[in-house]
């Protein structure tokens, strides 16, 4: 763990109760005098506290010190992911975080199954476990947008991964790039993009939809 969040981080004393001191105490064996490092996530600082008591219900801190300290991706990428079984989304959603997706749309595209419906408080939860972990100073925005249409309307200059010889890795990469779903995109939905704001891959595999958003964000972030 890189770093505890706490909503009030920043404050000069925090009592941490239940499920982080579980985590402090019997998990990371923390005692008194340690260190630890907490973020509020509503910027890039980092708040350094002491801990001066333990006992079996409660820890509490002191601020020591403070320090801006962004951690983040060099580059920025927006993903417009067409809607898969929420399941699944959850599975590779840490490595997203930890590779620096800024912000993933989730799009009711044509070919999702119109019953999938994100649970975005669990993603932000899941996110913010990642984001501990890996020392992330932010996490990735969430949203939904109900068909690619609007999506396109709102990010006029997205692109679409689909089958193309403009590879994603030979030119400068997008900033948004849009990621089918089992089954890919509708005709129509590929009509929204003209033919230089649709890229593909140097494979002649058939990706899933979660190894095609884990592949375009290595090759834009990495």
């Amino acid at each position: 763990m890189q770093y505890l969040y706490h909503k009030d981080a920043g404050i000069p004393s925090i009592t941490l109760e239940g499920d982080d001191h579980r985590y402090l105490f019997k998990v990371r064996r923390h005692k008194e005098g340690d260190s630890i490092a907490l973020r509020h996530l509503r910027d890039d600082s980092l708040y350094h506290y002491t801990i001066i008591s333990i006992d079996k219900r409660s820890l509490t801190l002191t601020l020591r010190s403070q320090e801006s300290l962004g951690i983040e991706a060099g580059r920025k990428l927006h993903l417009g992911w067409c809607l898969i079984d929420p399941k699944n989304i959850e599975k590779v959603l840490p490595t997203l975080n930890e590779l620096g997706v800024a912000k993933i749309s989730f799009i009711y595209c044509d070919r999702s199954q119109k019953n999938f419906k994100p649970d975005i408080e669990r993603l932000e939860k899941i996110l913010l476990n990642s984001s501990q972990q890996c020392g992330r100073s932010s996490m990735i925005e969430l949203e939904t947008i109900g068909s690619l249409r609007e999506f396109k309307q709102r990010y006029p200059q997205s692109s679409i991964l689909h089958f193309s010889e403009n590879r994603l890795d030979t030119y400068s990469p997008p900033e948004c790039v849009v990621v089918g779903c089992e089954g890919g995109f509708s005709e129509n939905e590929v009509k929204l993009f003209g033919a230089d704001e649709i890229t593909g891959l140097a494979t002649p595999m058939i990706l899933k939809s979660e190894s095609a958003v884990m592949t375009v964000s290595a090759i834009v972030l990495a």
